[in-house]
This record gives C-alpha cells, sequence and structure tokens, in this order.
C-alpha cells in the first residue's frame, strides 16, 4: 500500500535493535547516542519484523503529497517545536533522573509558531482539538511547497505544477538499473518520498554542482533490499561492511502492519557518509518524454534539463551532468 496511508507521527519511529529502554528515543535534546545491542524489540516483533520488507533507507529530507488549491502538491516537513521556555522545562525533565510524573505540555503557549497552511503528520495525537507533542517535544508536520519558494527552493525545483508532474528516481525495468522520470503527482497522492541532492544533507551521493543543482525525489520503500542480511547484529555488521549493496545509509524494514522499522549505521557504530555508496554508482537511463506535456519547461529548470537529456545513458547516478 501507500506508504503516505500509514504514516505514523515520525516515518521512521523506532528501532529494530532494542537498546537501554531509557534511551529509547532519539531527541535532539539528548546528549547521547542510541546503540544497538543484539536484542530485538518487542515492537518489531509484533509488528513480524521476520516477514517485512527491507528496503534502503535514502539520506535526503521528508517530504509528503497531498491535496492543496484543490491539486495535487508536495509538502516539506516542518516540526513545530517548543519555544526557549518551554525547551528548558523539557531538557530538566529529561535530565532529571528522579521525576516520574509525566511532561505536560501547555501546546497553545509552548510551541512557536507555525504558518497557517501547516498539517500535523497522520496518526499525531489530539487533546481537546490540539495536536500533541510526540516524545522527542516536536509535533512533526507538513508545508505545501509552493510554487518558486525560495525557502523551500530544492523542493520547488522538482515539481511543476502546471504539467502536473514531479521528477522521480527509482528503478527501471530491467534489472540492475536506475530511472529518472517525470511522474504525476496524481500517482503519488499520500506518499511520502525523500528529497536527495546537491544541497540536502551535504549530498552524500555526489548529484549535481553548486553551478548545476541536481535534486530528486525517491518515493519510500523504492529500492528493496535483495540480498539482505540476517535479523542479528553480527550479520547486519558483516553486510554493512563487506558488500557493495550494504554501502546505504540504513535499511528499513517495512512490515505488514504499516510498521516502519529502521536501522542506522550510526545505531551500530560504523560511519556515513561514504565515498561510494550503493545509490550512486549504479547505472542510470533518462525517460523524457516531453510531447506527453502541454507546458513549456524554463529553459534553467531541471525538466529542461532532463528533456535534453531524454533516452541517454550514464554509468553511474553521480555522472550526470548537463551541458552548459
Amino acid at each position: 500500500g501507500k506508504e503516505g496511508e500509514n504514516l505514523r507521527r515520525d516515518c521512521f519511529c523506532s528501532f529494530v535493535l532494542d537498546h537501554d529502554e531509557g534511551l529509547k528515543y532519539l531527541s535532539s535534546f539528548q546528549p547521547f547516542k542510541v546503540l544497538a545491542t543484539e536484542t530485538i524489540t518487542g515492537k518489531a516483533l509484533e509488528a513480524d519484523i521476520y516477514n517485512a520488507i527491507p528496503t534502503e533507507k535514502v539520506d535526503g529530507t521528508c517530504c509528503y503529497v497531498t491535496t492543496y488549491k484543490g491539486q495535487p502538491y508536495l509538502w516539506a516537513r516542518l516540526d513545530r517545536k517548543p519555544n526557549k521556555q518551554a525547551e528548558k522545562r523539557f531538557k530538566r525533565y529529561l535530565y532529571s533522573l528522579e521525576d516520574c510524573k509525566e511532561f505536560v505540555w501547555n501546546v497553545k503557549e509552548d510551541f512557536k509558531p507555525v504558518p497557517d497552511t501547516w498539517i500535523p503528520a497522520k496518526d499525531i495525537e489530539f487533546s481537546n482539538g490540539n495536536p500533541l507533542p510526540d516524545e522527542n517535544g516536536h509535533m512533526p508536520g507538513w508545508v505545501p511547497v509552493e510554487k518558486n519558494s525560495k525557502q523551500y527552493c530544492w523542493h520547488s525545483s522538482v515539481v511543476n505544477y502546471e504539467a502536473e508532474i514531479a521528477l522521480a528516481l527509482k528503478h527501471h525495468a530491467d534489472p540492475g538499473l536506475l530511472e529518472i522520470s517525470p511522474v504525476p503527482l496524481s500517482e503519488m497522492l499520500e506518499q511520502t518520498l525523500e528529497l536527495i541532492g546537491t544541497n540536502i544533507n551535504a549530498n552524500p551521493y555526489g548529484l549535481g554542482s553548486k553551478k548545476q543543482p541536481l535534486h530528486l525525489l525517491v518515493p519510500h520503500g523504492a529500492f528493496e533490499i535483495k540480498n539482505p542480511p540476517t535479523l542479528k547484529q553480527n550479520d547486519i555488521l558483516s553486510w554493512f561492511e563487506g558488500c557493495s549493496e550494504g554501502k546505504v545509509e540504513g535499511i528499513v524494514w517495512h512490515c505488514h502492519n504499516g510498521c516502519l522499522i529502521k536501522l542506522h549505521r550510526h545505531h551500530l557504530g560504523l560511519r556515513w557518509p561514504l565515498p561510494d555508496t550503493y545509490l550512486n554508482s549504479q547505472p542510470v537511463v533518462i525517460s523524457f518524454n516531453r510531447t506527453k506535456y502541454d507546458c513549456d519547461f524554463e529553459p534553467r529548470s531541471l525538466f529542461h534539463h532532463f528533456s535534453n537529456l531524454d533516452g541517454q545513458r550514464f554509468d553511474r547516478l553521480k555522472d550526470i551532468k548537463f551541458d552548459a
């Protein structure tokens, strides 16, 4: 099913391998690491992780497609966060080892304002009509990406609302080959995706350049891991360190009940990013039939550049270059 239909308060909300219960959730307020041990969490077992689909965790920023102004729109992730006073109170609560009481938020006063267009993520809890923060003190949510947005210019570069399409990276029909092509936004409705590229998270995949930025959307779960490791710590470590398919940021298991279980390389003490990742080393073909779209793409847009590369193949994803 579509991932957005089962979107939790955070797209990736739990870890596959258990650790000290007191450190269960990773928070920007917490001054320590989360490291995995050899025990699988009860939550993962309940979700039947042994029969889940393992996929590559792609390193970018989370996006969402849903309706806005009567048409499919791309939305950027925007968490509503506490103001300074509330943050201090929450820190004191987290650092206190004696206080066993549950932290109480004043939802109307404790949080920074967000745009009027902001919507909370699906399945977020509500009280008296107000969204409640998660265990990290954040309210995960989304804001629509307007055309020519300055704040979300890299998001905006991968969508064309006139043609109602987005630039997506996915598997080609031929095994071992990636494909970049325009996809109707209507086909992405209620899905979550990852925006990757030149100006996202220090560009771990080496896409584009400062002069010619390149960004793409990757639907969550698009890259299934064909030869996954067993759910044993040593096997997962060996997989990350010993094969080309393991040169990824992490693994996300898609469980049949909609639960998403995440394991990051950092949870095993492994470094990221890597000089050469599995994603950026694969061949890719550009499929862009410009005659299908009844609009003129702006000459400097990614849509114009990719339409000029229709049918071209590159040995590696990071080798894509546009003509000056």
